[in-house]
């Protein structure tokens, strides 16, 4: 399931993650204020329902949405997409990018290229 969310459905999202399910009043008491309506709350939620990204357990005219996307899952995607888009697919231009943009210590350092020399073993 390749997914790329606009930054509202990701807002919506990373609360259905972090709740693990809700109904849509849940969702917006949420979010930060000033709130979005309930309506636009619930559009964006019945177009994720749509896509497949979302599910939802009916209760009479109600529903109860949960995440059918893992957070890992849009995770390794959105990584992916900009790593591809961004530095070519390159490590080392990935890297390099945070040496220069990103205070590195050298102890973290060392850990990834631990890290790196355990996985080629």
């Amino acid at each position: 399931m390749k997914e790329h969310l606009n930054p509202k459905e990701e807002e919506i999202m990373k609360i259905l993650w972090r709740l693990q399910k809700g109904f849509v009043k849940e969702i917006i008491a949420e979010m930060p204020k000033p709130r979005p309506p309930y309506t636009s709350v619930s559009t964006i939620v019945r177009k994720l329902k749509e896509r497949g990204v979302v599910g939802y357990d009916a209760f009479g005219k109600t529903h109860r949405y949960f995440p059918i996307l893992t957070e890992e899952e849009y995770r390794k995607q959105s990584f992916t997409k900009l790593f591809k888009e961004y530095f070519n697919g390159s490590y080392e231009k990935m890297v390099s990018f945070f040496l220069k943009e990103h205070s590195t210590n050298i102890d973290e350092l060392e850990k990834i290229l631990k890290e790196i020399k355990q996985k080629e073993k």
